[in-house]
This record gives C-alpha cells, sequence and structure tokens, in this order.
C-alpha cells in the first residue's frame, strides 16, 4: 500500500470530532473510538454508508450492525424500548450494553442495519469522543468494530490502521481502549427475559442479583445470528490458537495470564479487568511474531473471565 492513499488518523479532539462529523454527514466512513474496541462508524439511516461498512470490512450481509445512540430517549426514535429493555438502558448506559429490541417499523433506518430482523441492537457508548460525536450528529451511528470482518477487535488507532487502511476516510486516535472487550449484548424477548447473546463487561449475575426476580436465559437459542460476535470463528488471529496452555511449545507465541508469564502478559497479576483490557492488543502482538502458532495461558472462566473465554474460543475455531 502507497502512503499517497493511506488513510489519515487525527486526534480526537474538537477539531478532529467535527471533521469526522462531516464525513460522516456526507456518508463517509470513520473509525470512531469507544470504552470497548474501535468502531467503524457510518449514519445508520443511509442504504449506501451501511453498504460501505460491509465493503470495507468483508462482513457478510446477514451479520447485523449495531446503532449507537445518545441515550435511551434517543434510542425510542428507533426501537420499542419499553419494560425490561427500558429499565436495562436506564440503569446501564451510557455502557458497555447493547439491547436488541423491536425494531419501530417508521425507525428510517437502512434496511442493511438490522439484516431484515425485526429487532435492531442499541448502545449508549460511554467513551468521550463518540459521545461528543453523538452529539453534533442529527443521524444516528452504526457501528460495528473497525477491522476486517472475523479477525482481531482494534483497541488503538494502529490496528484500526493495520486492517482498513486506505478503506475508510478517517481514523479519531484517542489513544487504547479502556474494557478492551465489546459490548454485552442481551436481547430483550416480548415477556420482559433476557437472553445473553454475547458476553461481555457486563456482569449479567450481579445486574439480575441486583435488579430482577426473573432468572436469566444464558447463550442464544437456534442457530440464526441476532446480533454482531455469534460467528462460530470470529476474532481471528491467522495461526492456530490452543487454549489452557501452562507451557508453549517451541514454535508458539505464549500469551500468559497471572503465573504463567508468557511472551506477552494479559495480567500479570491475574486481573481479568486488566486481561479483558490487553486481550486483543496480546492477540494482535501475537499476530505479528515470526513464531507459527499461539498458546494462551487458562483464563478462570467467571466473571469477566467468562466473556474472555468466548473470543478465545471463537479465535482458535
Amino acid at each position: 500500500m502507497g502512503d499517497k492513499n493511506a488513510t489519515e488518523s487525527i486526534l480526537a479532539d474538537a477539531a478532529g470530532i467535527a471533521r469526522a462529523a462531516e464525513i460522516l454527514r456526507s456518508g463517509g466512513l470513520v473509525a470512531v473510538p469507544t470504552e470497548t474496541v474501535y468502531g467503524l462508524a457510518a449514519r445508520a439511516d443511509n442504504e449506501e454508508a451501511v453498504a460501505k461498512i460491509y465493503a470495507a470490512k468483508g462482513r457478510p450481509s446477514f451479520n447485523p450492525l449495531i446503532v449507537h445512540v445518545r441515550d435511551a430517549e434517543h434510542a425510542r426514535s428507533y426501537a420499542n424500548l419499553t419494560g425490561s429493555a427500558s429499565w436495562l438502558a436506564e440503569l446501564e448506559w451510557p455502557g458497555p450494553l447493547t439491547l436488541v429490541v423491536p425494531l419501530n417499523p417508521d425507525a428510517g433506518l437502512a434496511d442493511a442495519v438490522s439484516a431484515g430482523l425485526p429487532t435492531v441492537a442499541l448502545r449508549a457508548p460511554a467513551h468521550p469522543v463518540m459521545r461528543a460525536l453523538l452529539e453534533i450528529c442529527e443521524f444516528p451511528l452504526a457501528a460495528p468494530s473497525a477491522n476486517r470482518s472475523g479477525f482481531i477487535s482494534p483497541t488503538s488507532a494502529s490496528h484500526v490502521a493495520a486492517s482498513l487502511d486506505e478503506r475508510i476516510d478517517l481514523i479519531l486516535d484517542a489513544g487504547p481502549c479502556e474494557k478492551g472487550l465489546e459490548s454485552t449484548i442481551l436481547a430483550v424477548r416480548e415477556d420482559g427475559s433476557w437472553e445473553e447473546l454475547r458476553p461481555g463487561p457486563v456482569d449479567l449475575d450481579a445486574l439480575h442479583r441486583h435488579y430482577f426476580d426473573r432468572g436469566l436465559e444464558r447463550g442464544a437459542s437456534g442457530n440464526s445470528i441476532e446480533a454482531p460476535g455469534q460467528l462460530a470463528s470470529h476474532y481471528a488471529p491467522g495461526k492456530p490458537v490452543r487454549l489452557n496452555a501452562e507451557r508453549a511449545e517451541a514454535d508458539e507465541f505464549h500469551i500468559g495470564f497471572g503465573a504463567v508469564a508468557g511472551d506477552c502478559s494479559l495480567s500479570v497479576s491475574g486481573n481479568l479487568a486488566e486481561a479483558g483490557s490487553n486481550l486483543y492488543a496480546c492477540l494482535h502482538e501475537a499476530t505479528g511474531s515470526d513464531l507459527p502458532r499461539i498458546a494462551v495461558a487458562p483464563i478462570a472462566d467467571t466473571g469477566l473471565g467468562k466473556a474472555i473465554n468466548d473470543r478465545l474460543r471463537r479465535a482458535s475455531a
């Protein structure tokens, strides 16, 4: 790739955010930081702009997109946000929780956003840059992760450039993402029950214990794709990945955790929040190494560890 057509990366200051808004307003693509990962944003009410997301990512058309909104009131312009969904939005937004809820017939969103489903995935992000962008945009933003479809998600501007250079119009650089894992996705059913479609940073067990008397169904039902991150093979580093590896073979890049040091550690202290934040950075480092295979240390399958292990299982599929 020549530098002449390289995608420009600029600081996410007030001038950068204003420029990004203009590009989005005209139907362009901008990589934007969120508290989870960098998102590839386009206006969600424009068919051509949304089509550019699918083309840039090489994303299958049956995989719906998350629409980013300012708050619950903004979300009600596009979806039926009542009952459990309304409570969850008021409690957890802004934050790393995506709600899959019934789409309003007159929502005005591009058809490709919901991939033909009667539902839409909505999130109010907490990152100040994304929130500032949403404040000055008079339209909602569709924003999947800013990487080629199926590959490792980006937690820095350099990760975005390595995957999407020359494919998008601009990268807003605000440094590394805080959470480092994509949002928790909950489908809220007609009877008010929740179904976890993708684990993430939100502790659903704690949320359930604190606020609700009803049980929480776990795992997606059937084989239909209702939300991002449900494909069996996803977040792929392009090398074989071996999990629960206390030790690495001579040809393996070892991602460590806790007492298992490795070539790159998710968290030396065994902190799951730190591990989540560092997961994709370590996978990117492993991908860039000369070693042909990757081994990952065991990680407890509790709390945030469930979300981390979910991503690692898909990366190894």
